[in-house]
């Protein structure tokens, strides 16, 4: 009986396990691996195994926040709406820490932390949408209000954030790569070792972004179930 019970566990966690794996990977592999020694880059190329990759995560993680919303709207069910939240809050970490390794890969690379770059500017102005996100929520009181007005501003902010970060700093000037006439990495220096370790990392942060969701949303259940039960105890 306890060793079905463990098989059950194991079965239903196998994507945990994975996030483990995967990220125990990208961070050993990803530190220790030979990468090409490209001119000025050398080895901070190392930083778009997390750089990069969180960036995607979180990408995939908004991808996810709409659709919630979007549910949401049509259904009226809380449930969506903490789903909307809390990978949008992922999200949004996920957008933070791509942004500081960003500003240590730059310190090396263009010799600045910040250097005014049209692609580190959209990337603040987006983030600073979704730090606004969060605030309107909080100063929301009705749960329903709170939700539905979240829903829509989700919806919108994410149609503004993509053309704001991967269109406008490709019609200027920029240093970073793939953006203002520059090749993107996947254009010459990709290699099949980068490879080994990139798209593993993509899936291993996104996984990570959805295991933390998944149990801020459990939590935020918790809450408001005791806060009902509470009420109607008072009542």
């Amino acid at each position: 009986m306890q060793l079905l019970a463990k098989n059950t566990l194991m079965k239903k966690n196998w994507w945990k396990f994975l996030t483990i794996a995967l990220l125990l990977y990208t961070i050993t592999v990803g530190l220790l691996q030979d990468v090409p020694r490209l001119p000025i880059l050398n080895e901070t190329i190392r930083a778009l195994y997390f750089h990069v990759t969180m960036w995607f995560g979180m990408i995939i993680l908004l991808v996810v926040a709409v659709v919630q919303s979007v549910k949401y709207l049509r259904t009226n069910d809380l449930k969506h709406d903490d789903m909307a939240v809390e990978f949008t809050n992922a999200a949004i970490l996920f957008g933070i820490l791509g942004i500081v390794t960003g500003m240590l890969w730059a310190k090396f690379t263009w010799g600045d932390y910040w250097s005014g770059d049209p692609k580190q500017n959209a990337s603040a102005i987006g983030l600073l949408m979704y730090f606004a996100y969060s605030i309107l929520r909080n100063s929301l009181t009705d749960v329903h209000q709170r939700a539905r007005i979240g829903a829509v501003y989700n919806i919108f902010a994410f149609a503004a954030f993509i053309p704001l970060i991967f269109v406008l700093p490709r019609l200027t000037d920029s240093l970073h790569p793939g953006n203002g006439g520059n090749p993107g990495f996947n254009a010459y220096d990709l290699d099949s070792k980068l490879r080994m370790v990139f798209y593993p990392a993509i899936i291993g942060w996104t996984l990570l972004g959805t295991w933390l969701s998944v149990v801020r949303v459990r939590l935020r259940r918790v809450e408001r179930k005791l806060e009902d039960k509470l009420i109607n105890q008072v009542s």
